[in-house]
């Protein structure tokens, strides 16, 4: 059967979904998709996995993708963000099998994006892009799809989508904000940039950006093909953690992050329960904080306390409770001022006096001439750990960088030449030549 594309794969494959959830990193997990779906989500993606992980690391590849397989869930979308077309592929053949399309994240603006070359950070390289889409498309039995951010201007973005539909890309989701756009410079999304890359393209199109609500949906949906549904803060909190239960297993961080959102008001009133599901160790320990939140709320509903001249009502398990105006602060000076710099910084810095906190100063890294990742301080090789490490097992090669037991044990046993300056464990023969039985202990030892 020939792989459907574009609208057809929209229409058929995807149901037509209009109300989608969005994926987040580490926290569209099943339990989460499958909430959603409870609410209304038509169509789900995983959270954002790492492709050169998913291909090498089996554990990584069954905790986020193979034991999460759900009849429930589905259709469902799993992302990836990569830098290497053939790394890419790899990653998307593993997991075509448990999924309905593979999207590749053009539209993550994090630092840890930043330095490891991937996610918006790739939106420049047009041409390594279109490789890596094109590949993947022509391999793969499921369809290629993308989430990108936004260029300022409006024609360069719809050139970037139009590349992007041209390689094989049959669904777009477009946030509507730039790669600046994060943290408190986030603003507001351009939907007109949205709308510019619909009526330009032939495939469908999600806006992502500005959708708390749904009639955030209604409003945005009126141009659009389909829409991002922002649902972190709204759903139940007891009626998530009995999903959670019910499809373990689920990473503990994940839950309380959650909890967190959807708490996010109340427990800036009730600041010992905030302190109570920070440390919780185990799932009852969560729903613990639950009940108590609850009767509480309940508490207060109880004494007759007169909600409505607080300047907000947010709904908590069904219970009205005060909300809090909540504010973010002012952006840091680029000359990291102790009264500029947040709680954190401001500790970093009490240990450590000379610490720099301006972005212009702080030093660029160098990258690993393999996976681009920060290389080590004193990595010989231009290498990260990890490819360093490697490299001593392949080529039996020493970096001061990193620790050689891996391979050290190799060279007590063998018996160093005159030319070498490395000396012999036994002090009575330093200097001497090697003998047969040390050149058989070094072909026995010497790794493949």
């Amino acid at each position: 059967m020939a792989k459907l594309q574009g609208f057809d794969f929209w229409n058929n494959t995807l149901k037509a979904a209009r109300f989608v959830v969005a994926p987040m990193v580490d926290q569209s997990e099943l339990a989460w998709r499958l909430l959603s779906r409870r609410h209304g989500a038509q169509l789900c993606y995983t959270p954002m996995l790492h492709a050169q992980v998913f291909v090498r690391d089996a554990n990584y590849r069954r905790e986020n993708l193979y034991n999460e397989v759900c009849e429930e869930d589905r259709p469902l979308i799993t992302q990836f963000c990569a830098n290497d077309p053939e790394v890419f592929l790899e990653a998307a053949l593993l997991a075509q099998d448990y999924c309905d399309a593979i999207d590749l994240n053009l539209g993550c603006p994090q630092m840890i994006a930043k330095r490891g070359h991937y996610g918006v950070f790739l939106q420049d390289e047009w041409e390594l892009l279109e490789k890596m889409i094109r590949l993947a498309n022509e391999k793969l039995s499921v369809p290629i799809t993308c989430k990108i951010r936004v260029f300022k201007e409006i024609e360069k973005t719809v050139c970037y989508a139009q590349m992007l539909e041209k390689a094989g890309c049959q669904l777009l989701t477009v946030h509507g904000r730039t790669k600046d756009q994060k943290g408190a410079m986030t603003g507001i999304a351009s939907w007109e940039h949205i709308k510019a890359v619909r009526k330009a393209v032939n495939i469908p199109v999600f806006a992502n950006g500005n959708i708390q609500h749904l009639s955030d949906v209604e409003r945005c949906i009126q141009g659009d093909r389909g829409s991002g549904k922002g649902n972190l803060h709204n759903p139940m909190a007891e009626e998530y953690l009995e999903v959670v239960k019910q499809y373990p297993p689920c990473t503990l961080s994940y839950v309380r992050a959650h909890l967190f959102k959807l708490w996010h008001h109340t427990l800036q009133i009730h600041q010992d329960l905030r302190e109570e599901l920070a440390k919780a160790k185990n799932l009852e320990g969560l729903a613990d904080v639950s009940k108590k939140l609850r009767l509480r709320c309940q508490e207060e509903i109880a004494k007759g306390k007169d909600v409505e001249e607080r300047e907000d009502i947010t709904t908590l398990q069904g219970s009205e409770v005060k909300k809090t105006v909540c504010q973010k602060r002012a952006l840091e000076d680029s000359d990291g001022s102790p009264d500029t710099l947040s709680k954190n910084k401001q500790k970093k810095r009490s240990r450590n006096p000379n610490k720099n906190f301006c972005p212009e100063q702080k030093p660029k890294y160098i990258k690993c001439e393999q996976c681009g990742n920060p290389k080590g301080n004193k990595c010989v090789f231009n290498l990260c750990r990890g490819c360093c490490k490697k490299k001593a097992y392949k080529e039996v090669a020493d970096c001061p960088s990193q620790y050689t037991h891996t391979h050290t044990h190799i060279h007590t046993e063998i018996t160093v030449s005159e030319n070498c300056k490395r000396p012999h464990p036994d002090p009575h023969v330093q200097g001497k030549p090697p003998n047969d039985i040390t050149r058989a202990s070094a072909a026995v030892v010497k790794p493949n």
